[in-house]
């Protein structure tokens, strides 16, 4: 298999796609389109796609939207977040889906490609004359900022959805044999652990079972902002924000002694801070 230092060298590709015939198609079609690029193989879920992209470091990952266990674009978003700062440029990436024409709107707003299932040659044509053009005009010690700032509108549009969810006032956590109502309004934030999401007060912690996926329709979008893929924080709760120089953030709470990281994909709502 090609290594990181390898691919650098060349013109690469990932493919992530739990469809071998439809992965297999669009390897096909890549070869006729673009002969130049190399396609290093094809992983077969999100999780797969992060941990082959952060090893391999390929110039374009295609990624289908909807794959199991991690969705392209939580695979994006991990993928973003995780990219080392002396990897060069993150990956341009292409999303493979079966989306209608009003949800590939959310695509177009974020200025980033896409290709519909089943993948037509025209219209890869067009994908890989768009990808040439924008790896022309970046060198290869480009920073990440064009591609995470696509990413960062692309997660606004999916960010609401159609039927807002009720707002939460309280959440209900276990305490031993009992279940303890924490009002929302306390929680300073909230950490995603496998199935559970771990409530952070000012004096206590609870563990709630309930995935933060669910958990955060629920709350309220102007008091708690999504972070980290896996970190909400309370905006009252925090007293400082402080940019590093890898590109993350470091929050300070007013109640608490602990710290909240900000990854890079979520850095930009800082800025005026």
């Amino acid at each position: 298999m090609m290594t990181a230092s390898t691919a650098t060298n060349a013109l690469t590709c990932l493919i992530a796609e739990d469809e071998p015939l439809l992965a297999e198609t669009l390897a096909a079609e890549l070869g006729s389109a673009w002969p130049a690029l190399q396609v290093l193989g094809v992983a077969p879920n999100g999780v797969a796609a992060v941990e082959q992209a952060l090893a391999l470091r390929p110039t374009v990952l295609f990624l289908d939207i909807r794959m199991p266990g991690q969705s392209g674009l939580d695979a994006a978003t991990a993928l973003a977040e995780d990219w080392p700062d002396d990897a060069g440029p993150l990956p341009l990436i292409v999303f493979v889906t079966a989306y209608d024409e009003y949800a590939l709107k959310a695509f177009d707003a974020a200025a980033v490609d896409y290709v519909l299932k089943p993948v037509q040659a025209p219209r890869l044509a067009q994908t890989v004359q768009r990808l040439q053009a924008q790896l022309a005009q970046r060198p290869s010690s480009a920073p990440t900022d064009d591609p995470l700032q696509a990413l960062q509108r692309l997660l606004a549009a999916h960010a609401a959805p159609a039927t807002p969810a009720p707002k939460l006032r309280h959440l209900q956590a276990s305490v031993g044999e009992a279940i303890e109502l924490v009002p929302v309004d306390a929680l300073l934030y909230l950490e995603a652990a496998d199935k559970y999401v771990r409530a952070v007060t000012a004096t206590q912690e609870y563990w709630v079972r309930v995935s933060l996926r669910e958990l955060l329709p629920q709350l309220d979008p102007e008091r708690f902002w999504q972070v980290h893929r896996s970190t909400v924080v309370n905006i009252d709760a925090v007293a400082r924000a402080q940019r590093l120089e890898n590109g993350l953030v470091k929050l300070s709470l007013r109640d608490r002694a602990d710290t909240v990281m900000v990854s890079r994909v979520h850095a930009g709502r800082f800025k005026a801070l």
